[in-house]
C-alpha cells in the first residue's frame, strides 16, 4: 500500500496508458477479472477510443496529446520517406514532434509533470518535472545516452532497482521462446510499476502520466494462442491464459496505484489503438511486380526472403511501391516529384484511383474477399504536411498485414517476414475517464483519440488552444 503522495494544491490527473489496450477484453471479456479497471468504469465513463489512421503507436500517442491528427503533425508512422528519394527515410522519434502535447501547456501554466513511457519522448525535451523516455530510447545502460529528466533522475531509478536495469522495452517481443518472452514482459512491467510508485509517491506532480508496453508485446506474442478465431489457435494450449493472466496482474498493480491517490484525482485510462488476429500477410510489392506497377532489373532467385531495399527497381518502368507493416503504404512515381517519375502529374489522380481499385479486389488465397479498406491522406487528414504515402491500406480491414519483401512464393504469406507475430491492430482502442467531480455511473460512450488532450486539458482547467482538433469527453 503506497502512502499518500505529495500535494500540490490544485487539481490532479493520473493517466494510465495502455499500448494496445483492447475493449473487448478489458471492457467486456475480463470485466469481472479485474476489479480497480472495471471500479473506475463503473464510477465514470468507459467505451471504443477511436484511433488515428493509421492506428499504430507512431502517430497515435503523439495524435492523442496533442490532440492533432497525423498529416498536421507530418508524420504516418514509424519510418517516413525525408524527401522525394527512392531511399532516404527517417524515423519518427521525439525531435519530429513540433506541436505541444499536454505537459508542454502543464508547464507553461506552471504546473509539474511526470512522464513515463509515453511514446517519442526520445530525444529527451525538458518540462516542469520528470520524465522518463519510451521504446524508442537506444539504451538505459550507455552512460552517453540521456534518457531521463532531469538526467540524475536515472540514478535515483537505480536506487528503486537496487541496480537492475530499467527497461524500456522487451529486448525482443518476435520470438518463439515464448517462455522467455513471458519473463521479459513481467520483468519489465514489475520494474516499471516500482518506478511509478516511487515517483507518484516522491514527487509533487499536477499531471501524471504512463505507458505501459507490456500490453502490446504479449499481443503480438500470445493473440494466436486467445483468440478461437486465430488460424493459429489450439484449444487447450499451454499459453491460452497469458494474455488474461498478465491483464490481471496489470490491473492490481494499477490497484496498488490508486491507492496512492487522493479522492480528488481524475483518472483517465486509455489506448492508442486495439489488437485482432492477423491472419497473414499480403506481398504488396510482389502483388505490384505481378500487376505490372513494379519492374524489378532482376527477378528474385531462389527461397531466400529479400527485402524491397535490397532489390533492383527499374525506376523508369515503375508506376507504384510499397512498404510492409501492419498497414500498407503506396507511392506512385510521379513526373516531376520523384527522379525518375513516369505518372504524369494530369494522371495523377486517375491512376491512384485505378490502383486503389484493383488493391481493394485482391482476395485470399482461396479466392475470398478481405474487405480491404483504403484512405487517401487529403480526405482523413485536417493538413497533410511533409511526404505521406499516396495511399494507405488496410488489407482485410487490418486482418492482413503488409509485406514489402519479395520471395515468399506468391502474394500471401502466412510467416511473418520480421519475425513471429500473432496481432494486428485494431482501429478502436479503449478509455476510462473517472471524475470525482462528476457524477458519472458507469455510462458506455465512443470517442476518438484527439479528444483525450482537450479532456485533459479541461480536467486540469487550462484553456484549450483553437487549433485542437477534438472535443472535451463528456457524459
Amino acid at each position: 500500500m503506497l502512502r499518500p503522495f505529495k500535494r500540490t494544491g490544485q487539481r490532479r490527473v493520473l493517466v494510465i496508458g495502455l499500448d494496445c489496450g483492447a475493449p473487448e477484453l478489458i471492457l467486456d471479456r475480463w470485466r469481472d477479472l479485474l476489479p480497480n479497471l472495471t471500479g473506475l468504469a463503473d464510477r465514470g465513463l468507459y467505451g471504443d477510443l477511436a484511433s488515428t489512421v493509421p492506428c499504430i503507436t507512431v502517430p497515435a500517442w503523439s495524435s492523442m496529446l496533442a490532440g492533432k491528427d497525423p498529416g498536421t503533425l507530418g508524420f504516418y508512422g514509424f519510418r517516413n520517406r525525408a524527401d522525394y528519394s527512392y531511399e532516404r527515410m527517417t524515423i519518427a522519434t521525439g525531435a519530429d514532434v513540433k506541436e505541444k502535447r499536454v505537459w508542454d501547456y502543464v508547464s507553461d501554466h506552471g504546473k509539474t509533470s511526470v512522464v513515463v513511457g509515453v511514446p517519442q519522448t526520445y530525444p529527451i525535451r525538458p518540462l516542469n518535472g520528470w520524465l522518463v523516455s519510451s521504446f524508442l530510447t537506444p539504451s538505459t545502460t550507455n552512460p552517453q545516452t540521456q534518457w531521463t529528466h532531469p538526467a540524475e533522475l536515472r540514478d535515483e531509478i537505480s536506487a528503486v532497482l537496487g541496480g537492475q536495469t530499467y527497461d524500456v522495452d522487451v529486448p525482443q517481443f518476435r520470438t518463439d521462446d515464448k517462455e522467455f518472452l513471458l519473463r521479459q514482459i513481467y520483468e519489465m512491467t514489475d520494474k516499471r510499476f516500482a518506478v511509478l510508485e516511487y515517483l507518484l509517491r516522491e514527487k509533487r506532480w499536477d499531471f501524471f502520466m504512463f505507458v505501459e508496453m507490456g500490453v502490446d508485446r504479449i499481443h503480438h506474442g500470445f493473440w494466436g494462442y486467445m483468440d478461437k478465431s486465430h488460424p493459429r489457435y489450439r484449444s487447450g494450449n499451454p499459453y491460452e491464459y497469458a494474455i488474461r493472466d498478465y491483464t490481471v496482474h496489470l490491473d492490481s498493480l494499477i490497484g496498488e496505484l490508486l491507492a496512492g491517490i487522493d479522492s480528488d484525482t481524475a483518472v483517465l485510462v486509455v489506448s492508442d489503438h486495439g489488437a485482432k488476429a492477423m491472419d497473414g500477410g499480403i506481398c504488396i510489392n510482389e502483388w505490384l511486380r505481378r500487376e505490372g506497377y513494379l519492374v524489378l532489373l532482376d527477378e528474385p532467385r531462389g527461397e531466400n526472403v529479400i527485402p524491397f531495399e535490397k532489390a533492383e527497381v527499374d525506376w523508369s518502368r515503375t508506376k507504384a511501391w510499397g512498404a510492409g507493416g501492419y498497414y500498407g503504404r503506396v507511392f506512385l512515381n510521379v513526373e516531376g516529384r520523384e527522379p525518375q517519375g513516369i505518372i504524369p502529374r494530369a494522371s495523377y489522380n486517375r491512376e491512384r484511383d485505378d490502383l486503389a481499385a484493383r488493391l481493394r479486389q485482391i482476395p485470399t488465397a482461396d479466392g475470398n474477399t478481405i474487405d480491404t479498406q483504403i484512405f487517401y491522406p487529403e480526405e482523413v487528414y485536417a493538413t497533410v504536411r511533409n511526404i505521406p504515402p499516396d495511399l494507405i491500406v488496410y488489407f482485410g480491414n487490418l486482418r492482413w498485414r503488409s509485406v514489402g519483401s519479395f520471395g515468399h512464393g506468391g502474394i500471401h504469406t502466412f510467416q511473418n517476414d520480421i519475425g513471429p507475430d500473432d496481432a494486428n491492430h485494431a482501429s478502436n482502442g479503449m478509455f476510462i475517464l473517472h471524475d470525482p467531480r462528476k457524477g458519472y455511473t458507469g455510462r458506455r460512450i465512443s470517442a476518438h483519440i484527439m479528444d483525450v488532450a482537450p479532456t485533459l486539458l479541461d480536467l486540469m482547467e487550462i484553456p484549450i488552444p483553437n487549433d485542437i482538433q477534438g472535443q472535451v469527453i463528456r457524459g
